[in-house]
């Protein structure tokens, strides 16, 4: 067995003759090897039985010479991937999983039935040019650059990939090695393998940008330590994954979900301060501020989109007033474009802040400086730490949110950030809660900052009209009012609810 431990980049055509260059200077000795054309076959069954266990069952052929592989269930951080691989030489171009040790297969895996029902998925046939480094530390490297295509169902998508995999040696050489390459081209972490995306061909399954964050999963009786590193693994993953919805889909609202996993791994931060020390997270945060301010324009072109949206209520008003019609209009023009944003994912900042949040996690870097407090912190169950952060947000919340007098439209918007908070407490910790209480409890929460959103819509229109010396927007004015007013309300019944529900944890 052989566990990959590489990094799989994304590049584009026209930055691929830099990389041989590129690596020279990197790279103590280089010895090239002979490009090869691989053509490979993955198999399942027609119930997906071995995707089920997140196995991958790969034939692959370079000429008359075949070999059969299986990879097992590994990690992903970031853009690194970790996967235990075996593989056998094949007679033929068809599986024959018994060949392989029977005891490297998950329990429950039905091995008769899938081998009685395999057949082949998708396929892949790409050139292979293979560069094998040796680093001045003495690591050994294996750069392999893939250009050909996956096709399944008649569809067929380019590969187009730089790997990067430690043969031997520190890891340390291969993050170098990394971050040496993505100062000089404009290369993307990828994370998905050649086989996700051929399944999601094959099964007809694109990619789709999340409704929300979701529920982080916890290993049973996990500690603050193990927590932590399932939150921002999550994050991470998250913001990656709604980076290629983007790619695939341009949408304002898939850029807002990966504002809201960045947000995540920042509040992790945080809610784990106990044994995460600021400094060990000072870049971190500093990259991921840039990140959020860069993208900061989203919320405001979503509320322009929904003015200007003929199923939205604001749209007849909005038509009627020409001259604020045409004061969106004017912001709209400004905005950044889809070629901007995919400059912004492809951009070397970018790409080495995902690389140092996968190292920082890789290293433990939260360790380096630890006192007996932050070690018995880190040790400790989980379920004492989300009773403190819950207890903490919500003795905020109420003492933000009265319970003896109506609120105003200003101080509801000055409770976003303080509720977003605890909400996002709720996406680290809530696994260990009962879900259907877990939701009963935070959904008046979540429509006071729906509400929220939309009180910042009005206001943001309100503002606009503000500022144009027509009086022909008075009538828009008294109507934005009443539209606040009319909202307030129904948040202050949703706040009253939510203040008299017991709390779950």
């Amino acid at each position: 067995m052989d566990t990959e431990i590489e990094l799989k980049f994304l590049v584009s055509d026209n930055e691929v003759p830099l990389i041989p260059a590129l690596i020279t200077q990197f790279a103590k000795k280089v010895s090239n090897k002979p490009a090869k054309n691989l053509k490979n076959a993955y198999f399942d069954t027609p119930s997906r039985e071995l995707r089920a266990f997140d196995i991958g069952l790969r034939t692959r052929c370079n000429d008359d010479d075949c070999e059969q592989t299986i990879k097992l269930a590994g990690e992903v951080v970031g853009g690194l991937h970790q996967r235990p691989e075996y593989n056998l030489p094949l007679q033929g171009s068809r599986p024959d999983i018994h060949a392989f040790d029977s005891s490297i297969w998950p329990m429950g895996v039905q091995l008769e039935s899938i081998a009685s029902n395999l057949y082949p998925i998708f396929s892949t046939n790409f050139i292979r040019r293979t560069w094998l480094i040796e680093t001045e530390a003495g690591s050994e490297i294996e750069v392999v650059l893939d250009k050909g295509e996956i096709s399944a169902q008649g569809i067929v998508e380019p590969i187009s990939e730089l790997e990067i995999e430690l043969i031997e040696g520190d890891k340390d050489d291969l993050f170098l090695l990394a971050d040496h390459l993505l100062q000089h081209i404009g290369l993307r972490l990828g994370l998905y393998s050649k086989a996700a995306r051929g399944y999601r061909i094959a099964d007809d399954k694109p990619l789709k940008a999340n409704k929300t964050l979701g529920v982080i999963k916890l290993p049973r009786g996990c500690t603050q330590e193990q927590a932590l590193v399932a939150t921002v693994n999550h994050g991470i993953q998250f913001v990656q994954k709604h980076e290629q919805c983007y790619l695939d889909a341009p949408s304002l609202k898939t850029l807002k979900r990966l504002i809201d996993g960045v947000s995540l791994i920042r509040h992790a931060f945080w809610l784990f301060e106990e044994f995460v020390d600021k400094s060990s997270t000072e870049f971190l945060r500093k990259e991921l501020k840039w990140l959020l301010s860069e993208l900061g324009w989203v919320e405001n072109a979503i509320h322009l989109k929904t003015y200007t949206s003929k199923r939205h209520a604001y749209y007849k008003r909005i038509s009627n007033a020409p001259e604020l019609a045409q004061v969106i209009a004017d912001m709209k023009d400004v905005q950044p474009t889809v070629t901007d944003i995919e400059d912004l994912f492809h951009c070397s900042r970018y790409n080495r802040l995902i690389l140092a949040l996968t190292r920082w996690l890789l290293d433990k870097s939260w360790r380096k400086n630890w006192d007996q407090n932050a070690i018995t912190a880190a040790q400790s169950p989980v379920e004492a730490l989300a009773k403190r952060a819950y207890d903490h947000d919500w003795n905020k919340l109420t003492t933000l949110f009265p319970a003896d007098r109506a609120m105003t439209v200003k101080e509801y918007l000055e409770c976003r950030q303080p509720l977003e908070n605890m909400l996002l407490s709720g996406h680290c910790l809530g696994k260990l809660y009962d879900k259907e209480i877990r939701r009963a409890f935070r959904a008046p929460w979540v429509d006071i900052v729906y509400g929220i959103y939309e009180l910042e819509t009005l206001f943001y229109l309100r503002q606009l009209c503000e500022g144009q010396p027509n009086e022909a927007l008075q009538g828009i004015l008294v109507w934005l009012q009443q539209k606040a007013d009319f909202l307030v309300s129904a948040m202050e019944q949703s706040r009253q609810a939510s203040l008299n529900s017991e709390p779950y944890w």
